[in-house]
C-alpha cells in the first residue's frame, strides 16, 4: 500500500509556503513523523534524519522526559490509547533498572501505519525507545517486528548498527522477530516471548510495569507512540499540543482503504473530521458503510461518522473507537455480511486457544455469520448469534473475543437491510449491483506451522 503524507509541517513558516499546504493544514493534514517521506522514498539514514529533526537529547533518567509527555497529553497509538505518561511513570516508580519494549508487531490486517512508518523513520522509533529507556531507567530495549516481514526487520537492523557505529545510544538494542498471529501484539504476549515462552497473552496482574521481561519493570509501547516520545524530547509538549484537540492532542497516522482513489498511510491532526479524512482519499460517492478502528472496531454509515472527530472522546459517543486508526468504506459492489463473515473466520482462528470463549465460541459465532452471509441460515440463527455473542463478550481470558463480539454486532447493525434479505433469502444490496465482489477486505494467510514460539 503507498504512503500519503499530507505536504503541511508543522510550523507558521511552512504553512505560508504556499496554496496548497494552507489547504492540507485546514483539512488538518501534517507531516511531523512523516516530514520528508516523499523526498526520500526509503528508509532515512542516520544522517538523513539528524538533518531533519536535529540532535536527539541528552538522554538522561529524570523526570523531565516523563514531565513533558505527560503535559503533552499523549496517548498510546497501538489501540488502547492509555497516557503514554502514566505508564512511563509507573514502571520509573519500581525498583531495579527497567526494559523498553518497542512493539512493532502490528497484527491488525487493516493497518499499514507501523510499518510505514519503520520503513520510512526508524531512526525517530529508536530515538523515542531511547529516551523513554533512560527517563525509566532501562538499560536495554527490545523492538519486536513480525516474521516474515524480513526487508522492515532489515532496515531497523541497518539503523541500529548506523546508531552503534555513531556511538548514539546509552542502551542496548536489540531487533526481535516474533510468530505473527492476531493476539501476539497483545503486551503481556510480547512480554512472554520475550521470556522465552509462546507469543500469547497471559493472566494479569502481575502486568508489564511490575514484573515483565526477565521479571523487571518493563514499559511497553507502540512504536508510533515511541516516535511520538522523540518528537516532544525535542520540542516540548507546547509545541506538541499546537497540533489536535484540548483532550486529544498532537498527530496520528491513519491508514485508508477500501473505496478511495488513494489508499494509503496519512498523518492528521487528531481530532480531524472522520469524513474529511475519507474525502482528502478520495472516498467513492456510492461507498457503503465504513469500517472504523480496524477488525476490534465498528461498522458505521458514512453520514453519521462524516462530521465525528477522529479522537477517541467524540467516537464514543456513537459506540466506535479510533483503534489503530484504521478506516475502511466498503465499495458499494461488497456484501458487509459476507466481508464480516470473513474476518470473524480469521479471527476464530487467531485465538491463543486458551479459553472456551475463543476455542468454542467464536468459531459458532463465525459458523453463524458464514449461514447468514450465504443466505442459507439453518434455523433461527439471528437467535443464536445473539445469544452467543452475550456468552463469549466479557469472558474471554483476553481481549480477543471481546473484540470480535463487537465487530459483529455492529455489522448487523450496519448491514441491517441486509441481514432481512439474507435472512429471507433474497439477493442483497449488493448483489442487485451485480455479481458482488469478494475478498476486499484484507485477511493473511494463517501463521506458518501454527507456532508461536
Amino acid at each position: 500500500m503507498a504512503s500519503h503524507a499530507g505536504r503541511a509541517v508543522a510550523t507558521e513558516a511552512a504553512l505560508a509556503a504556499g496554496a496548497a499546504a494552507r489547504r492540507a493544514a485546514r483539512a488538518g493534514i501534517t507531516s511531523r513523523l512523516t516530514a520528508g517521506w516523499h523526498e526520500a522514498g526509503g528508509p532515512a539514514t542516520l544522517r538523513e534524519h539528524l538533518q531533519r529533526y536535529g540532535p536527539l537529547p541528552q538522554p538522561g533518567r529524570n523526570r523531565a522526559l516523563i514531565d513533558a509527555v505527560t503535559a503533552a497529553g499523549l496517548t498510546g497509538r497501538g489501540g488502547a490509547g492509555f497516557p503514554t505518561g502514566i505508564k512511563m511513570r509507573a514502571v520509573a516508580s519500581r525498583r531495579g533498572p527497567a526494559v523498553v519494549v518497542a512493539n512493532g508487531m502490528e497484527s491488525e490486517p487493516a493497518s499499514e501505519k507501523d510499518k510505514a512508518l519503520l520503513a520510512r523513520a526508524p531512526h525517530l522509533v529508536l530515538d523515542g525507545a531511547v529516551l523513554a529507556a533512560s527517563a525509566v531507567g532501562a538499560d536495554s530495549v527490545h523492538v519486536c517486528l513480525p516474521r516474515g516481514r524480513r526487508r522492515l526487520a532489515e532496515a531497523v537492523e541497518d539503523a541500529v548498527a548506523e546508531r552503534e557505529r555513531a556511538g548514539l545510544d546509552p542502551v542496548a538494542i536489540a531487533v526481535r522477530a516474533l510468530p505473527h498471529w492476531y493476539v501476539s501484539s497483545e503486551e503481556s504476549a510480547l512480554v512472554h516471548w520475550l521470556n522465552g515462552g509462546e507469543a500469547k497473552p497471559t493472566a494479569v496482574p502481575p502486568r508489564p510495569y511490575e514484573k515483565g521481561v526477565g521479571q523487571r519493570p518493563t514499559l511497553v509501547d507502540n512504536v508510533e507512540t515511541l516516535a511520538h516520545v522523540a518528537l516532544i524530547g525535542r520540542y516540548g509538549p507546547a509545541w506538541f499540543r499546537r497540533a489536535g484537540l484540548p483532550d486529544a492532542p498532537g498527530t496520528m497516522l491513519v491508514t485508508v482503504a477500501g473505496a478511495v482513489r488513494a489508499p494509503g498511510v496519512y498523518e492528521i491532526e487528531a481530532g480531524t473530521r472522520v469524513g474529511d479524512i475519507l474525502a482528502m482519499s478520495g472516498m467513492a460517492v456510492d461507498a457503503g458503510p465504513v469500517l472504523v478502528g480496524g477488525y476490534f472496531g465498528t461498522w458505521h454509515h458514512a453520514e453519521e461518522v462524516a462530521g465525528v472527530p477522529m479522537a477517541p472522546g467524540p467516537l464514543r459517543a456513537i459506540g466506535a473507537s479510533p483503534g489503530t486508526g484504521a478506516l475502511f468504506p466498503l465499495p458499494a459492489d461488497c456484501c458487509g455480511l459476507a466481508e464480516t463473515a470473513r474476518v470473524l473466520a480469521w479471527l476464530a482462528g487467531q485465538g491463543a486457544g486458551q479459553c472456551g470463549p475463543c476455542v468454542f465460541g467464536l468459531p459458532a459465532i463465525a459458523d453463524d455469520f458464514a449461514q447468514l452471509a450465504a443466505g442459507r441460515p439453518k434455523g433461527p440463527v439471528l437467535d443464536r448469534l445473539d445469544r452467543r455473542l452475550g456468552q463469549v463478550g466479557g469472558r474471554g481470558a483476553c481481549r480477543h473475543p471481546d473484540g470480535a463480539v463487537r465487530l459483529a454486532r455492529s455489522a448487523l447493525s450496519a448491514f441491517a437491510a441486509d441481514v432481512r434479505s439474507h435472512l429471507s433469502r433474497r439477493a442483497c444490496l449488493a448483489a442487485w449491483r451485480g455479481q458482488p465482489r469478494q475478498g476486499v477486505l484484507p485477511v493473511p494467510r494463517p501463521a506458518g506451522d501454527g507456532e508461536w514460539l
